[in-house]
């Protein structure tokens, strides 16, 4: 259950990217009677988009973007994916 659960919402993620974020949906499909399973599908996501984040992040300095412009596309400040990601730099 938890893995359709994700998937959906993966789903859902992509279309409102696509629609850059404009699109509301109802998540009430996807309710269950255990929350447990939908708290660890969030958790999933949660962990998905770290790293997701993170690969972008480090392939959006290795191209040679500022971290303002990192931080446009996040839709944050630049001194906050900086502060979260710039440890890293050295690694990249």
């Amino acid at each position: 259950m938890a893995a359709a659960v994700l998937s959906v919402w993966v789903d859902k993620a992509m279309a409102s990217v696509q629609t850059d974020g404009m699109e509301m949906w109802n998540p009430e499909h996807l309710s269950t009677a255990d929350p447990a399973t939908g708290l660890r599908a969030v958790g999933a996501l949660h962990r998905l988009a770290e790293q997701i984040e993170a690969l972008y992040v480090d392939e959006a300095r290795r191209a040679g973007w500022s971290w303002e412009q990192i931080g446009d596309a996040l839709g944050v400040r630049r001194q906050s994916v900086h502060a979260k990601h710039g440890k890293r730099e050295s690694d990249v």
